[in-house]
C-alpha cells in the first residue's frame, strides 16, 4: 500500500505539474510547473527500475533547462506585454490539443492494458556506468544526441529571450519633477515672505493674485 500510495503521489505531481506549466499565464508559474512536473516523471522512472534516468531527469531539466529559463525571466523585461488572444481561437486550438493528448493516452492505455505482460524480462547488462556509457556511446547515441539538441533549444531560446534586456526607467514628466524637486527661495525676496514665490510677494497677495 506504501508503494502504491507513492506510485500515485508521483503520478499526481507530474499531472498537477503539467497543467501548472500549460494553463497558467506568468511565465516563472509556468517554469515552476515544468519542475514540478519533471520531478514527478523522475519519480516514475525510479519505479520503472531505472535510477539513472530518473537522476538525469532531475539533473538536466530540473537543474539545467529550468534554471536556464529562470534566468532567462530574470534577465527579460518586468512587465509581460497584454494578452490580446481571441477566445474562440483559445479555446478552438485548447480543445484540439485536448482531444490529441486524449487519443495518445488512450492509445497507451489500450496499448498496456493488452499486451501480455507475463513473460519476465531479460536482462540485458549489470546496469554499472560502464554498461551505461557503452550503451549511450551505441545503442542509445540518437537519443543521447537528441537530449544534447534540447537542451541547445533551450540554451538559444533563453539567450533570445534575455537578449534585449531590461529597459532604462522612463525619464520624470515635468509636472512631477518640479513637485519632487525642493524649492528654492528667489533672490530679492525678504525673510519672511513664502519662498519661490513669484517676485517676491507675499503668501496673501499671491493668492489674490
Amino acid at each position: 500500500m506504501i508503494v502504491g500510495a507513492i506510485f500515485l503521489i508521483c503520478v499526481l505531481t507530474t499531472v498537477v505539474g503539467a497543467l501548472i506549466a500549460a494553463l497558467t499565464a506568468r511565465i516563472i508559474r509556468s517554469v515552476c510547473g515544468l519542475a514540478i512536473c519533471c520531478i514527478g516523471l523522475a519519480g516514475l522512472y525510479y519505479f520503472l527500475h531505472s535510477p539513472f534516468l530518473a537522476l538525469m531527469e532531475i539533473l538536466i531539466y530540473v537543474g539545467a533547462v529550468c534554471v536556464t529559463i529562470v534566468f532567462a525571466v530574470m534577465l527579460a523585461e518586468p512587465d509581460e506585454p497584454v494578452r490580446d488572444e481571441n477566445f474562440g481561437s483559445t479555446l478552438v486550438w485548447g480543445g484540439l490539443a485536448l482531444l490529441v493528448s486524449a487519443a495518445i493516452f488512450w492509445g497507451l492505455w489500450h496499448l498496456g492494458a493488452h499486451q501480455d505482460w507475463t513473460a519476465p524480462a531479460t536482462r540485458v547488462n549489470d546496469g554499472s556506468i560502464k554498461a551505461i556509457g557503452y550503451a549511450l556511446l551505441t545503442t542509445y547515441s540518437m537519443a543521447f544526441e537528441l537530449i544534447s539538441l534540447a537542451l541547445l533549444v533551450a540554451i538559444v531560446g533563453a539567450l533570445a529571450i534575455a537578449r534585449t534586456g531590461r529597459t532604462k526607467e522612463p525619464a520624470p514628466v515635468v509636472g512631477q519633477a518640479s513637485r519632487l524637486s525642493p524649492r528654492r527661495p528667489v533672490l530679492g525676496g525678504d525673510a519672511g515672505e513664502t519662498p519661490g514665490a513669484a517676485g517676491g510677494a507675499p503668501a496673501p497677495l499671491q493668492a489674490h493674485l
